[in-house]
């Protein structure tokens, strides 16, 4: 092998690395699977909050990247909390912006994360008119 495939090859390993990283660290993450096309949606803003008593407290907001996923929503510097969470995905935005009509405007997904050293992620399988969410991976 030349030494430019073991440098490149050594850049690819360590930017994976790198997500791999960021998601250990952080304890939600999300991906977006269009299920019409069935590639990943770019372009998703997708918010996260934290129920606390009868309210929602926003703690972050991010965009899905190119493969459709954000590898690290919870707020980077601050412990993950047990409690019951949201991530609010803006499908109503992210079909305007593609001149595409859908019936969701957004989609809100609950969840109760108990075990704070474990990761949480949040795929949402999306079309116009449905989508499926679960405890992925």
């Amino acid at each position: 092998m030349k030494p430019v495939h073991y440098l490149l090859s050594a850049a690819l390993m360590f930017t994976a690395g790198s997500a791999f990283a960021d998601m250990a660290k952080n304890p939600i993450s999300v991906h977006v699977l269009n299920l019409q096309t069935g590639v990943p949606t770019a372009g998703v803003n997708v918010e996260l909050d934290q129920q606390q008593g009868t309210q929602w407290i926003k703690l972050a907001e991010a965009t899905t990247d190119a493969q459709g996923r954000i590898p690290a929503l919870y707020p980077q510097g601050k412990a993950a909390q047990s409690g019951i969470y949201r991530v609010v995905f803006k499908t109503g935005d992210y079909y305007k912006s593609t001149g595409q009509q859908t019936f969701f405007p957004e989609i809100p997904v609950m969840f109760k994360l108990e075990k704070t050293d474990q990761h949480y992620h949040i795929p949402l399988l999306l079309s116009q008119y449905g989508y499926s969410t679960y405890r992925g991976n």
